[in-house]
């Protein structure tokens, strides 16, 4: 089952580094400063906790704008599900 809510930016785990692409940040946080996000990002919750593994550039503009939730498409999943994200 798939829940769209609110979660706070310091409760989402990201537990794989990746790179951004500073223009993008820069240009998704415009956009969501006139307009809101649009599309939210993908989180597992697992055992209560939230895993983000997408929307690394939403994520970041988030962060950078100040904000402390983020909209999120939550999947509740078994720990199986986050360990093979993990491998």
């Amino acid at each position: 089952m798939v829940d769209i809510r609110e979660i706070p930016l310091g409760e989402i785990r990201r537990p794989l580094p990746r790179e951004n692409d500073k223009a993008k940040v820069a240009a998704l946080m415009e956009s969501i400063q006139e307009e809101g996000l649009h599309e939210p990002i993908d989180v597992l919750e697992v055992d209560g906790q939230y895993y983000g593994f997408s929307g690394c550039h939403r994520f970041e503009a988030h962060q950078r704008l100040g904000k402390e939730t983020i909209k999120c498409r939550v999947r509740k999943a078994p720990r199986s599900v986050l360990q093979r994200h993990l491998a």
